[in-house]
């Protein structure tokens, strides 16, 4: 037998010597490991705080965006949507932005909202070479 062929062999022997028993489904990975490789952060620990970086600054965006309206006077209605989605669109990113300091997550978002913006307005990121 070839010296590749042999190593092949070897290799699915000892997958097959890996293998779960009948019944027993294959280990999945959760969802934060799935978000900790997606996202290109070092651990767990750091998944969890962006996680909470987005709940909270979405949140404060919300405060935040009621209380101006209110201050303003600002319409209801159709005209109230519209302008909530653009008080939104204009306070999410800072809000988001002021949690990550304190959170120790300022350079992920940082990256994170270029990378947004450049989608929202369709800029290509320039080649690297």
């Amino acid at each position: 037998m070839k010296s590749c062929c042999k190593e092949v062999n070897d290799n699915w022997e000892e997958q097959e010597d890996r293998s779960e028993a009948p019944g027993q489904q294959p280990e999945k990975k959760g969802w934060l490991t799935k978000l900790k490789g997606k996202w290109q952060v070092k651990n767990i620990f750091q998944v969890v705080l962006i996680l909470c970086t987005f709940a909270l600054g979405g949140s404060l965006c919300a405060y935040l965006g009621r209380h101006i309206k209110s201050e303003l006077g600002l319409p209801g209605g159709v005209a109230g949507v519209f302008i909530s989605i653009l008080l939104a669109t204009i306070l999410w990113p800072l809000c988001v932005l002021l949690i990550s300091i304190p959170l120790g997550q300022f350079r992920f978002f940082r990256k994170y909202l270029v990378k947004l913006g450049n989608r929202m307005f369709r800029r290509k990121a320039a080649n690297k070479e």
